[in-house]
C-alpha cells in the first residue's frame, strides 16, 4: 500500500512558526481532537495556523473516543472550519444527527465516514450531502485498528454498504473511497488518468453470487473479488486474492516486464 502518515497533533503552546518549520520538514498532515485543551474551541486558533502554514487539518468528530478524546459536536466544527471531520458519523460514537445540516451548509469541511461508526448516521450523512450538492464533500473510510478491532476488508465493506443500503450508483461510493480523497488531501491518486499514481485494484464479482459484474454485486450487498494489485504501476499480485471470494472470471498476463510468476494464487511483495 501507498501511506501517507506523520501528522502532528494540535497542542496549546504551537504556533504558526512552529508549523511553518515542520512544514518545511514535510509534515503536511495535522489533527485535533487528542490535545490538551479545555475545551474544542481551544483548537479554533490552532487550526487556523496550521492550515495557514500549508498542513492539512483533521479533526476527531463525534463523542469521546477510547483515548478518552474530546467530544467534538458541530458547533465545534463550525468554529474550527478544518479540512476534514474525522468518522464523522461516530468513532464509534456519532455526533447528534441535528449537528449535520449546519456543518454541510456552514463549512466546506470534508465529511469521511468509517466503518467503525454508525452505519444509521452514515447513510444519513451521505443522503444530506448528496441533497445539498456537495458529494465531493463525502469520504468513506474504515478507523480501524481501533478499540472496535480491526478490519482487513474495512474500505470494501464500506463502499458495499453506502452501495447496498442507499439508492446511489455503486460507482459512487468508489469515488468516496478514491477521487473525493484524493483531492481533500491533494493527493496524486485516486482517478485513473495520465501522470496519476498507478495504484489500481483489479476487481470482480465473486462467485456464487446471483451478480456477473463488480457494480451489479455491491449494489447487491455482496463484496467484490479483488483479483490483482498495483502500486506504482508494479504488480504486487496478479490471481486469487487471500481475503475476498474466488471471483467470476482470473486475469491473464499477456505481457510483464517484471521478474514474477503469476502463474499460481502466491502473492509477490
Amino acid at each position: 500500500m501507498r501511506v501517507h502518515g506523520g501528522a502532528v497533533i494540535l497542542e496549546p503552546g504551537l504556533d504558526e512558526s512552529d508549523f511553518v518549520d515542520i512544514h518545511k520538514e514535510g509534515v503536511w498532515l495535522a489533527k485535533a481532537g487528542f490535545g490538551n485543551v479545555q475545551t474544542p474551541f481551544d483548537y479554533v486558533p490552532l487550526v487556523k495556523a496550521a492550515q495557514k502554514a500549508g498542513l492539512v487539518v483533521q479533526v476527531h468528530t463525534g463523542g469521546a473516543s477510547i483515548s478518552l478524546a474530546n467530544s467534538i459536536h458541530g458547533k465545534h466544527l463550525i468554529a474550527m472550519q478544518p479540512d476534514v471531520s474525522y468518522h464523522v458519523n461516530g468513532g464509534p460514537i456519532a455526533m447528534p444527527d441535528e449537528d449535520f445540516l449546519p456543518v454541510i451548509r456552514e463549512t466546506k469541511v470534508a465529511l469521511q465516514i468509517c466503518q467503525a461508526g454508525n452505519i444509521r448516521t452514515a447513510v444519513m450523512c451521505l443522503n444530506m450531502v448528496v441533497e445539498n450538492n456537495v458529494f465531493d464533500r463525502f469520504l468513506i473510510a474504515t478507523d480501524t485498528p481501533t478499540g472496535t478491532g480491526m478490519m482487513p476488508l474495512g474500505m470494501i465493506k464500506s463502499i458495499t454498504e453506502m452501495a447496498t443500503l442507499s439508492k446511489y450508483p455503486p460507482e459512487w461510493m468508489i469515488a468516496a473511497a478514491t477521487g473525493n480523497v484524493a483531492k481533500v488531501y491533494n493527493l496524486n491518486n485516486g482517478f485513473l488518468r495520465e501522470g496519476k499514481d498507478a495504484d489500481v485494484l483489479l476487481v470482480d464479482a465473486p462467485m456464487g453470487g446471483s451478480k456477473t459484474t463488480c457494480l451489479d454485486a455491491l449494489k447487491h450487498g455482496d463484496v467484490w473479488s479483488l483479483v490483482a494489485c498495483f502500486t506504482a504501476g508494479r504488480p504486487r499480485f496478479i490471481g486469487r486474492s487471500r481475503n475476498t471470494p474466488p471471483p467470476l472470471r482470473y486475469p491473464k498476463v499477456a505481457k510483464s516486464r517484471i521478474v514474477n510468476d503469476f502463474s499460481s494464487s502466491q502473492q509477490f511483495a
